[in-house]
């Protein structure tokens, strides 16, 4: 099998392949031109959206070119796939402004620049806004629509889950716009591969027959697994929602604590898949004889510095230690809120500091969490809900620390 697809599989990332053979063998004769698609629903992705984009650069360190695709037309539309009901839609400004997000978090894991390390290759972002934005309804419908079949749309599963709750018109035309996009990034780029979630196997076989059908060379696809974690939960989400990567969404201690608490049966999985440790490496740390606590460690840091920056990561490992090891270590990296003294001195209500630390979000959610003994005020139990925080508690470092439950913390400090 080819070398790349050798470590796509070997580290976990492969569910289904149109041809694998032909692809192995495409991929060792030339450097392959592939592309990955993102919806810019939203102003970022969350972790789990990034498990393909990992994937691309593990196929661009082994010499074939990526694509980085932002749905600036398509995302005007929402992708249905794996939803169960419509996406609500969204302004042409507001698309616009959450695919150049997009773009600066592709740029963390994908090498943009123009300098390459030796051996790999060149990656390119592009929008489908600037094919999909102006083009002519009837002439697509004429040139493209024509070879597309309803009774086989209606075929692919994630078509048919949406029937049965109810598929609009303008959802149904998803599939093919972009089919549309995988037939120019052909045309126009030598596109021969698209990989993505499990979910887009219908639009990916899609496109394929589109340019089979307009004359264009045999194509595939690549799809990956869904990545669930081994208590059940879906990948990405967690009590506070879901783990962004942008930090003004997600604390960059939030994020690296939620690889530092995840399953142990998840670790060495994890690693494979959201770093780019070796595989000798991180069978080191799938010995049973080694601590899971430095496996989850190391991999809460490696997946921190590759988002956020190693300056980034190890603040919050830092901050992780003194908070959990009593380690007289950097408190930094804990999520911070600032308070002015005034507050203080007058007496700021616990419950409230609860909740502008993001610990819940109202006064009667935080009150629960008092009285059944989960707050703390500075290492000190508080089941008192009238509890005020005032200039007195300020610790030695002139800060107060707030805790709810096992594992959230706050800092709260004097502005200026």
């Amino acid at each position: 099998m080819n070398k790349a697809l050798q470590v796509l599989f070997d580290r976990g990332f492969v569910k289904d392949c149109t041809d694998l053979d032909a692809l192995s063998d495409l991929m060792d004769s030339q450097a392959v031109t592939f592309y990955l698609g993102v919806d810019p629903s939203g102003s970022s992705m969350h972790i789990g959206h990034t498990v393909p984009v990992y994937a691309m650069r593990h196929l661009q360190e082994n010499g074939h070119n990526p694509i980085a695709l932002v749905g600036g037309g398509t995302g005007l539309i929402g992708d249905p796939s794996g939803k169960t009901e419509m996406r609500k839609l969204l302004s042409v400004e507001q698309i616009a402004a959450n695919a150049e997000a997009l773009k600066v978090q592709f740029g963390k894991i994908i090498d943009f620049s123009d300098d390459v390390p030796a051996g790999w290759g060149r990656a390119v972002m592009r929008n489908n806004a600037d094919w999909l934005v102006d083009l002519n309804y009837i002439t697509f419908l004429r040139d493209i629509g024509r070879y597309f079949s309803v009774n086989r749309m209606l075929t692919f599963e994630g078509t048919k889950q949406r029937l049965e709750r109810g598929l609009s018109f303008i959802e149904f035309n998803y599939q093919l716009l972009q089919s549309y996009d995988f037939y120019m990034l052909n045309r126009n780029e030598g596109c021969r591969l698209q990989i993505g979630g499990a979910d887009q196997w219908g639009n990916i076989v899609a496109g394929i027959d589109l340019i089979n059908r307009t004359g264009g060379p045999q194509c595939y696809g690549l799809t990956f697994n869904l990545v669930m974690r081994a208590d059940g939960k879906k990948m990405g989400k967690s009590e506070k929602g879901a783990i962004f990567l942008d930090k003004s969404m997600c604390p960059v201690y939030d994020f690296y604590q939620y690889w530092r608490n995840v399953p142990d049966d998840d670790v060495v999985k994890f690693m494979k898949l959201f770093t780019f440790m070796s595989l000798d490496e991180i069978a080191e740390y799938a010995d049973p004889k080694r601590n899971i606590n430095e496996a989850k460690e190391r991999l809460a840091w490696e997946q921190t510095r590759i988002i956020h920056g190693q300056e980034e990561a190890d603040k919050a490992r830092e901050a992780a230690r003194a908070l959990f090891s009593g380690a007289e270590a950097n408190r930094e990296g804990i999520p911070t809120v600032e308070v002015g003294k005034s507050e203080l001195e007058a007496g700021m209500g616990l419950l409230s500091a609860m909740v502008k630390a993001t610990f819940c979000r109202s006064n009667s959610e935080a009150r629960t969490i008092v009285m059944q003994g989960g707050a703390e005020v500075n290492g000190v139990k508080v089941t008192d809900a009238k509890r005020q925080l005032t200039m007195d508690d300020l610790d030695d470092k002139g800060e107060i620390m707030l805790k709810a439950g096992k594992k959230k913390f706050c800092r709260l400090v004097l502005k200026g």
